[in-house]
């Protein structure tokens, strides 16, 4: 069986994976879908996690408290763009995929790099944040703040794992349309869920 491309290949065609089963066409693939059905349970968990937060927040006299580092809105902004930056690449790379398999790679790396880059960011500024005082037992506001950002952080170490999967499947040949979507909702969600910890948290 050859694994080169071909654009005529079951599945080739559009990311979201039209097919036929038992004779009906499946809109989008088991893994998409179990992916969206896993994602909806991590949305009600950021969704509780931050309302505990705001509430905290909105009954506490003084916000944010007044022996505690502040927090680095700047950087973490520009770390922000380099999260949507990433995004942007795996939106790219999907449309190329679609189009011309190969001429995905280029995007596909530079989603992977740039979200290595906002992960690596965050481990600098937790490093940073600790060594000015602020730790899970310092105060409120960092133990929220660890959780809350700690979870998303490894939300993001995972779905780094699966696009690094892709990529290994793609320079292979054998990474599928269905695959690639996977991957791609499950950073979507990442990418879509860290502006609303940055206002929650951040600001």
């Amino acid at each position: 069986m050859s694994n080169t491309y071909s654009p005529n290949a079951p599945g080739a065609g559009n990311v979201r994976l039209v097919s036929e089963e038992r004779g009906e066409q499946k809109v989008v693939s088991n893994g998409v879908l179990g992916m969206i059905l896993f994602i909806l349970t991590e949305i009600m968990l950021f969704s509780g996690m931050i309302s505990a937060f705001s509430i905290v927040r909105a009954s506490a006299l003084v916000w944010p408290p007044p022996d505690q580092p502040r927090l680095p809105i700047e950087e973490t902004a520009f770390n922000t763009a380099a999260l949507f930056a990433s995004g942007l690449c795996l939106y790219l790379a999907q449309r190329r995929f679609d189009v011309d398999r190969p001429s995905a790679r280029t995007p596909l790396i530079a989603a992977i790099a740039l979200g290595t880059f906002f992960v690596l960011f965050q481990g600098w500024e937790w490093a940073s944040m600790l060594a000015q005082g602020l730790t899970l037992t310092s105060s409120t506001l960092g133990s929220f703040f660890y959780l809350i950002v700690g979870t998303h952080a490894l939300h993001a170490i995972a779905a780094l794992v699966l696009l690094i999967r892709v990529l290994r499947r793609h320079a292979s040949g054998w990474l599928q349309p269905s695959q690639l979507a996977t991957a791609a909702v499950f950073w979507y969600f990442v990418v879509g869920a860290w502006p609303l910890v940055y206002w929650r948290v951040y600001l």
